[in-house]
């Protein structure tokens, strides 16, 4: 008909690379209808039926079904309508693979149990709901019931924000930071620092900041200097350090006030503290701050060497 080429399934085969049953399979579904039939009834195809064949095959690699790819070539729903659908889809699809991976990969890397691997795969699936509940009553337990206004500010610094569409690092730190908000002896480290943090601002309303804060100042300049925490060269900056956390307090600079500070330093210089906080980093897209471990070890050693009995 009007000189225009027709072409047999072999024909499309050859030219498209897909397989002769696969066109005619498409074909009897009215996917690809034939433009004609040669004298022997065989299927011809014509120009247009080529370019419905190449539009399936690439609705196909993306992933939808039959129906609705015969729906989108006979214009019966708009192709952006299902592109829009079908995208979505996929990314929920992509952030279940995400999650599972990172549930997968830190089974592989922990040579976790399948208790462990089964508590891993609960937190990583937990809904956006559920982790927001998980994460205020470990933060209830820490803060609750203490009078000091600065602990809402606290909170929200403390609170992991797992994107839509995370990272497998996100997810994976996620799910280190779920298990480790649920341990009762970190949780209860936890509380015992912000009481003493609480009680040093009820004391003298002038403390902003916490033990930690004060001593870092100090501190890092003599870490850098390689001084020796337990050396009389160390003295001018545990005075220096004992000084400010006094007029801060309210307090004398007395041996009593530097077995405070030592209590609230060895509460903070928690291992699982300073994970929580790396893991938040990770999950929230923070820039990971340094350790601040060599800080509080300096400094316990430097006070108890002053507060021996």
């Amino acid at each position: 008909m009007n000189g225009e080429p027709r072409y047999s399934i072999g024909d499309l085969a050859r030219r498209t690379g897909l397989t002769v049953k696969t066109i005619r399979f498409w074909s009897d579904r009215g996917l690809v209808p034939p433009t004609d039939r040669g004298p022997t009834g065989r299927r011809r195809y014509g120009i247009a039926a080529v370019a419905r064949l190449d539009l399936v095959r690439t609705l196909r690699d993306l992933g939808l079904d039959l129906a609705t790819i015969r729906r989108v070539v006979d214009r019966e729903v708009p192709l952006a309508e299902v592109a829009a659908a079908h995208a979505e889809a996929l990314a929920t699809q992509i952030r279940v693979l995400r999650l599972r991976r990172a549930v997968l990969a830190a089974v592989a890397r922990r040579g976790s149990t399948p208790e462990e691997m089964e508590l891993m795969h609960t937190l990583a699936t937990l809904s956006d709901d559920e982790r927001r509940r998980l994460i205020e009553e470990f933060l209830d337990a820490a803060f609750a019931g203490l009078d000091d206004p600065g602990f809402a500010g606290i909170r929200r610094s403390l609170t992991p924000e797992l994107p839509g569409s995370p990272e497998a690092e996100q997810v994976e730190a996620w799910v280190e930071l779920a298990e480790l908000s649920r341990d009762p002896d970190f949780r209860a480290g936890l509380r015992r620092l912000a009481e003493q943090h609480a009680a040093d601002r009820a004391d003298h309303t002038v403390v902003r900041r916490d033990a930690v804060a004060v001593v870092r100042e100090q501190v890092e300049p003599a870490l850098a200097a390689e001084v020796d925490p337990v050396s009389p060269a160390a003295e001018p900056v545990v005075a220096a350090v004992t000084a400010r956390y006094a007029r801060l307090c309210g307090r004398p600079d007395d041996v009593d006030l530097r077995r405070r500070l030592l209590a609230r330093l060895e509460s903070a210089n928690d291992p699982r503290r300073e994970r929580y906080l790396h893991l938040l980093s990770v999950i929230n897209g923070w820039s990971t701050g340094g350790s601040l471990t060599p800080v509080l070890d300096w400094s316990i050693r430097a006070l108890r060497a002053r507060t021996a009995e």
